[in-house]
C-alpha cells in the first residue's frame, strides 16, 4: 500500500545550484576587475580594453541565443557542467600564458571568446533549472528567484573588493586565475548535489538543422507575441549596454586616471554589490506584497543613471561609493520581479528556448557597450562620455513610468492565453 505522507522538501539541490552560482560569480566579479586592469596596464588603451570586453561578450550573447534546442537534447545539468568546465579551462589559461610572457592581445581576446561562448551555454541552462528545483524544495518562486539573485549580488559584494586587493598585492593574473578555479569549483558542487532532469520524448528527438532553427523560431515567436516581455527585453538591451560601458571602461578608467588605485575599482563595485544585495533581499522577502509595476519602475529610474553622473562630477572615492551603494539598493529590487513574471508567462516546455532568447536579446548590446565606452572615452574624454551615457540612461529608464503597457506587471497572465 502506497504511503499517503507528502514528500519531504529537498532543499539541498536548490542550495547547491545557488552555491555554485555564488562561487563562480565571485570569480567572474574578480575577473571583471582584473582583465580590464591587465589590459590597461599592459597597453594603456581604453579602446583595447573595450575590444577585449567585446571579444568576451559577443560569443556569450550568440551562444545564449542559439543553444536552447541543443540544451533540450543534452539536458540542463550536462550543459551546465560542460559549459562551465570549458570556461574554467579557458580562463585558467590566461594567467598561465601571461606569467610566461606569451599572451599577446589577440590571444587574450581569443581565450575570452572561448570562455564567453562556454558561459553562454552554461548560463542558458542555469535559469530553467530553478523551477524544478523550487518545486523539489517546496518553496515560493519569488523566494527561490530572490535567493538566486542574492547570490549574484553577494558575488559582486565579495568578488570586486577582493579583486582590488588581489590585483594590488599579487597582480591581475592571480585574480583571473581565481575566476577559472571558481568555474571548476561550481562544476564540482553541481555534479555532486544537483540531480539530472528528465527529458520529454520530443526533446530527446534527434537534432536536425531544420528542426534546430524551427525550435529557435518557436521561442522567438512566443517572445514576439508578448508585448510586456518584449518591453522588458528592449529596456534591458539599452540599460545593459550602458552598464557594460560603465563597468568595463568608465569605472576602470576613472580608477586608473583619477584615483590611481585598483582598490578603488574593487571598493566601488563592492559597495554597489552591498546595495544590490539589500535590494534583492527586500524584494525577495516582500515580493508578493510589493506593487510590481511601481517597484520595478522606481527601482530602475533611481538606480541606473546616477552612477554615471557621480563619475562625471567627483574624483573622490567616498561620494562615488555612496552613490553606487544607494543606487544598488534600488537596482536590486526589479530582478526578482522580472524573474517571477517570466516564469508566470512562459510555458514550461518553451522555457529553455524563450529564456535563452530573452537573455541573449537583453545582452545583445553588452559587447557593444564595452566598444562604445572605449571609443567614447577616447574621443571626448571621461567626463563627457559618462555624462552623455548617463543622460541616455535617464531617458530610457523613465519609460516604465510613462507608457501604460508596463502596468501589466501588476496583472497575472490569462492561463488560457
Amino acid at each position: 500500500m502506497a504511503s499517503s505522507e507528502p514528500a519531504r522538501p529537498r532543499r539541498l539541490p536548490l542550495f547547491a545550484l545557488v552555491g555554485a552560482y555564488l562561487v563562480s560569480g565571485i570569480g567572474t566579479a574578480m575577473s571583471a576587475v582584473a582583465i580590464p586592469w591587465l589590459v590597461l596596464v599592459t597597453t594603456g588603451s581604453a579602446a583595447a580594453t573595450g575590444l577585449v570586453g567585446f571579444a568576451q561578450m559577443a560569443p556569450y550573447v550568440v551562444f545564449q541565443a542559439a543553444s536552447g534546442p541543443l540544451i533540450d537534447r543534452i539536458g540542463l545539468r550536462r550543459a551546465f557542467l560542460a559549459g562551465n568546465a570549458l570556461a574554467g579551462c579557458a580562463v585558467c589559461a590566461i594567467p598561465a600564458l601571461y606569467t610566461s610572457g606569451a599572451l599577446p592581445l589577440g590571444l587574450l581576446a581569443g581565450l575570452g571568446a572561448i570562455a564567453g561562448a562556454a558561459r553562454g551555454v552554461a548560463d542558458s541552462a542555469t535559469t530553467p533549472m530553478i523551477p524544478p528545483l523550487t518545486t523539489l524544495a517546496q518553496t515560493a518562486t519569488e523566494r527561490a528567484i530572490g535567493l538566486y539573485s542574492a547570490a549574484n549580488r553577494t558575488a559582486m559584494l565579495v568578488g570586486m573588493p577582493l579583486a582590488g586587493v588581489v590585483v594590488a598585492v599579487a597582480g591581475p593574473a592571480t585574480a583571473v586565475l581565481a575566476d577559472g578555479v571558481s568555474f571548476l569549483a561550481g562544476v564540482a558542487v553541481v555534479a555532486a548535489a544537483v540531480p539530472a532532469f528528465p527529458r520529454s520524448a520530443a526533446r530527446a528527438a534527434p537534432m536536425r538543422l531544420r528542426g534546430f532553427f524551427g525550435e529557435l523560431g518557436e521561442g522567438l515567436r512566443f517572445l514576439r507575441s508578448d508585448r510586456l516581455l518584449l518591453g522588458v527585453v528592449a529596456l534591458v538591451v539599452v540599460t545593459n549596454l550602458l552598464d557594460e560601458a560603465l563597468t568595463s571602461v568608465f569605472l576602470p578608467v576613472w580608477a586608473h586616471d583619477r584615483v590611481h588605485q585598483p582598490e578603488a575599482l574593487g571598493l566601488v563595485g563592492g559597495l554597489s554589490g552591498v546595495g544590490m544585495l539589500v535590494g534583492v533581499s527586500i524584494a525577495a522577502w516582500l515580493g508578493p506584497r510589493l506593487p510590481r509595476w511601481l517597484t520595478f519602475a522606481l527601482g530602475n529610474l533611481l538606480s541606473a543613471a546616477p552612477p554615471f553622473f557621480a563619475l562625471a562630477g567627483w574624483d573622490a572615492l567616498v561620494p562615488v561609493g555612496i552613490v553606487f551603494a544607494a543606487c544598488g539598493v534600488f537596482g536590486g529590487m526589479p530582478n526578482p520581479i522580472i524573474g517571477a513574471v517570466q516564469f508566470e508567462r512562459i510555458p514550461e516546455h518553451l522555457q529553455t528556448r524563450v529564456l535563452g532568447a530573452i537573455k541573449a536579446s537583453a545582452w545583445v548590446g553588452v559587447p557593444f557597450g564595452a566598444l562604445l565606452g572605449g571609443a567614447l572615452t577616447q574621443a571626448v574624454g571621461l567626463a563627457w562620455a559618462v555624462s552623455l551615457a548617463g543622460t541616455l540612461m535617464l531617458l530610457v529608464t523613465a519609460a516604465p513610468l510613462v507608457f501604460p503597457m508596463w502596468r501589466q506587471l501588476d496583472r497575472a497572465p490569462d492561463p488560457a492565453a
